[in-house]
């Protein structure tokens, strides 16, 4: 194929027809010939007169570059031209395209997907039977097959969010025989690919295709010094740049919210970067994945697990500290081993337990008084930890003697400590191996830990299924019993040395991270994971999207470990792995993992993916061509005069078509747009709006219930109404509606990002939207455990709502015009949620019976009621739903329409009842 810079020409001899162009320009010149000049005097009767159809003496030179244009335009056309042509011979033999597929390869996988269909449909071209494999799949047979049979499967093929393997096997699984390859890299060194090139090298050609766009990678969060560390890494390291980490999680409503970011700067050359994030431990416990902004990929996610969760932990012990026996302080081992990775809250165990920690530990505390014990044992029933260690003070107590105390695991036995409620040897005893279901199990006990004393547990039927460590004769070291969603563990010795050398071990660190007491700072290693069955609950795409892991097997600690250290494959996919008491997060990028660029042997050509697809000009060519004809036909036409007549008729057809349109534009002038009807129909006076769903019946109930709430505001207040409006939030202006109804249904379509800019905007300048789930509030706000819930969560996902609080007694919605206490609908009162007041530490003034709160009006209110069904009614007033039974029902459905008035004054009135708080003071000041 001859060349001229990026384009190509499939008939290059074609263009010797381009010499011939001057000659062509001459005889051009020629046509029409020259007229002959004669002198005769009667052509002065001819002055002044004018000839319509004048012709020119020789052809014009614009029109001869016109006409030169147009056949060079034809002859290159025909050449067959061709833009950044593929200067590879054709081949002749089978193809093979390799895709690595990793995640690396989806921040451009269109690119690389339409470059797969390209060599696919090449090789059709070429008669050329070929195959495609994924190294990102277990390595098995490679086919030959025609390229139909290859174009569906290519098309749907999607990248894996771990890197390829397997290279070695893929090696083996090759066919014998000479084949061409075409290796779309995704530019990344692989452990093992050497060896997968050699035997592709020995079979025939291999052409490798890679993006030079950057490749970014999150490594996993490390928590030092008070802060979360992000770090990245990049490949190529360039010139300098930044990005975004983002922490995202969920709010207290349950919706994912981004909760920190930091930059990190790279600096020039530099492929890591490195920075602090400085969040409350209430903040960091919420998070549950960090992302580096503005790239698509798994490895630029990083999901956090609980070795970023800090546990709030309280220590009570019975008495005080000896300040000059402090190694024998009952907490002080304790200290020590949970200072590092938790928040230690220190105080009486009735105001601890006020802070909500996630696990008590009483150091030889024996008895609980009685509000206190009710207190505990609520927390422990709702999902609390309660790890009590055993002491002198127990031993010595009454304590689960004769009955199994709620509080305790098991009973012990009776009597002082010689007796049986603590036991001494002459030879210390040594610790048994931990049993397969203990949560210790895996854990080696070091030779040199061991009990001299401790209290003894009843023989009841149930102690060996609560015994959770032993000591080598089978005595119950640790026991533990389930309460509720909580827990109840007990270790039979002290939390010191005095009684066992437990407390000095390393051991002790890791017993206390098998039981969820303190989580480490710090990848898990082998040892922290053994023993247990880890099942996957969330797993990670190529894309970095998270999902269910669906039925995925579980698997064994030491290969999660494994896993966690050398990267995810197919079996272990990257994502959450859940254990008995923690979740333990494998990712794409570990502590240790590099972005090293790929170097290929000076043998293997290297081209880019960004290179432009080869495009044949041939059509537009011909097509400027012909175009160019076009204009020289007119161009003569114009020449010769004939063009005139023809301009005349047009003009002629124009001016008649501008007089016919005339009067309909008149008319259409003094008719109002349909938008126009809509405007004018929604400001003549107040009208209440509600959101069209697509729910025939739900719209219509809407309908009906505004209706009725606006026949009770004409009858009972100042405020006159005209009939409800269906409002489409896609289409429709809000700004005309002071309030919103939106009964929230399930499987409605999500509102575009148009729709959630213009409704952002309503709340912001002062309307209001009622969302009523109609599921009698069973979710709670945020619960989502109805549809309806789920469905209101996703509807708010785009909202700018401000935070929320149950409407307080005192909100200025509860005496806008009636005094109300409920707010039911067609179900009775439920949860009713709504803006929360800035200043809500706020007391009420002497006097007075409510808080100077000085709220506005509140833009989003919440509920399940059903109110549009309590307020329905036909067009003559009569109720079309029952509500409850009999008067009682009658009475609710009063209630709900008094809330409406309310709601509806409060939006039109504001604050103006809060105001009233200032009654007395303004009084005083006039008195004065």
């Amino acid at each position: 194929m001859f060349t001229l810079g990026p384009i190509g020409f499939a008939v290059p001899w074609l263009l010797l027809a381009l010499i011939a162009l001057p000659i062509l320009w001459l005889l051009l010149r020629a046509v029409p010939p020259a007229p002959i000049r004669r002198r005769f005097p009667g052509v002065a009767l001819l002055l002044g007169l004018k000839d319509e159809e004048a012709e020119t003496d020789k052809t014009p030179w614009w029109l001869l570059l016109l006409r030169t244009l147009a056949i060079a335009a034809v002859i290159i056309g025909f050449a067959g031209p061709v833009l950044n042509p593929d200067d590879r011979a054709p081949g002749t033999g089978p193809m093979l395209i390799v895709v690595d597929g990793g995640w690396a390869d989806a921040r451009d996988w269109p690119q690389r997907l339409a470059k797969v269909e390209a060599l696919v449909a090449e090789a059709g071209v070429q008669g050329r039977p070929v195959a495609l494999l994924r190294l990102t799949d277990m390595p098995g047979a490679v086919d030959f097959q025609t390229s139909e049979a290859w174009a569906g499967r290519a098309a749907g093929l999607q990248p894996q969010a771990w890197a390829p393997s397997g290279f070695a096997d893929w090696a083996d699984a090759l066919p014998e025989g000479n084949f061409e390859t075409t290796w779309l890299s995704d530019g990344l060194v692989h452990d093992g690919r050497d060896v997968l090139l050699t035997a592709l090298q020995s079979r025939g050609e291999v052409r490798v295709i890679e993006n030079i766009r950057v490749v970014y990678g999150l490594h996993p969060p490390r928590f030092e010094d008070g802060k979360v560390v992000v770090s990245a890494s990049r490949m190529p390291a360039g010139e300098a740049g930044a990005v975004e980490v983002v922490a995202q999680g969920p709010d207290p409503a349950g919706i994912e919210r981004d909760l920190g970011r930091v930059t990190l700067a790279f600096e020039g050359g530099a492929a890591t970067a490195e920075a602090a994030m400085d969040l409350p431990p209430e903040l960091r416990n919420r998070i549950t994945r960090f992302v580096l902004e503005g790239q698509r990929t798994a490895g630029a996610v990083s999901l956090a697990d609980d070795s970023l969760k800090r546990r709030k932990i309280a220590l009570i012990q019975s008495g005080a500290d000896e300040e000059t026996l402090q190694l024998l302080s009952p907490l002080h081992y304790l200290r020590q081993a949970l200072a590092p990775t938790a928040d230690i809250i220190d105080g009486n165990l009735k105001d601890t337990l006020l802070a909500n920690p996630d696990v008590v530990v009483l150091a030889d505390v024996a008895e609980i008084a009685g509000a206190e014990r009710d207190a505990l044992l609520d927390w422990v029933e709702n999902g609390g930890l309660l790890l009590r260690f055993a002491g002198p003070v127990m031993a010595a107590s009454d304590v689960s003697r004769v009955g199994e105390d709620p509080l305790m695991p098991v009973r012990l036995r009776e009597g002082g400590r010689t007796v049986g409620g603590a036991m001494s040897w002459g030879e210390p005893k040594a610790l048994a191996p931990f049993p397969e279901g203990s949560p210790f199990f895996g854990l080696t006990a070091p030779p040199d830990v061991v009990v001299r004393e401790q209290v003894l547990a009843q023989p009841d039927p149930d102690l060996t299924e609560r015994t959770i460590a032993a000591l080598d004769d089978g005595t119950p070291l640790m026991t533990r019993k389930v309460i509720g969603g909580g827990q109840v563990v007990l270790v039979h010795v002290t939390a010191n040395a005095e009684w066992s050398s437990l407390p000095l071990s390393g051991l002790f660190v890791q017993m206390l991270e098998r039981l969820a007491v303190s989580t480490k700072p710090a990848q898990p290693e082998a040892a922290d994971l053994s023993g247990q069955t880890w099942s996957p609950e969330v797993v990670l795409d190529a894309y970095g999207s998270t999902s269910d892991a669906g039925e995925l097997p579980g698997v064994e600690g030491e290969a999660l470990a494994t896993a966690i250290a050398e990267g995810p494959s197919q079996a272990f996919r990257p994502g959450l792995y859940a254990g008995a008491d923690r979740r333990v997060a494998l990712n794409v990028m570990a502590d240790e993992t590099t972005l090293d660029p790929a170097i290929w042997p000076q043998s293997v050509p290297v081209d880019r993916l960004e290179a432009r697809a080869v495009q044949a000009l041939k059509g537009d060519f011909l097509t400027f061509a012909a175009v160019l004809l076009l204009l020289d036909v007119l161009a003569a036409l114009w020449l010769a005069g004939r063009l005139r007549g023809i301009a005349r008729g047009s003009a002629a057809v124009l001016a008649l078509a501008l007089l016919a349109a005339m009067p309909r534009e008149a008319a259409a002038q003094d008719t109002p747009a349909p938008t126009d009807d809509f405007a004018i129909e929604a400001t003549t006076s107040v009208v209440l709006a509600y959101v069209l769903t697509g729910n025939p019946q739900v719209d219509e109930l809407s309908r009906q219930g505004l209706l009725g709430l606006s026949d009770k505001l004409w009858q009972r207040t100042s405020i006159e109404p005209m009939m409800p409006m269906g409002v489409d939030i896609e289409t429709d202006e809000l700004a005309f509606f002071p309030f919103l109804y939106w009964p929230v249904v399930v499987g409605a379509a999500e509102p575009s990002d148009a729709a959630y800019a213009k409704l952002n905007q309503y709340l912001r300048t002062g309307g209001m939207i009622l969302f009523d789930t109609r599921d009698a509030d069973l979710a709670g706000f945020g619960g989502g455990t109805t549809p309806e819930g789920q469905a209101l969560q996703v509807i708010a996902s785009g909202l700018d709502i401000p935070p929320l609080e149950p409407i307080p007694l005192d909100h200025v919605l509860t005496r806008t015009f009636y005094l109300l206490q409920d707010f039911p609908g067609r179900h009775p009162s439920g949860q009713v949620w709504v803006e929360a007041a800035p200043n809500a530490d706020a007391v009420a003034a002497e006097g007075m019976p409510f808080r100077n709160l000085n709220d506005g009006v509140t833009p989003v209110v919440i509920g399940g009621a059903d109110w549009a069904s309590a307020w329905a009614t036909d067009d003559i007033g009569v109720p079309l739903v029952p509500i409850g039974r009999g008067f009682a029902g009658e009475q609710q459905r009063e209630i709900s329409y008094r809330f409406g008035i309310n709601l509806i004054m409060h939006v039109l009135t504001g604050n103006y009842k809060s105001d009233q708080v200032h009654v007395p003071a303004l009084l005083e000041r006039l008195g004065q």
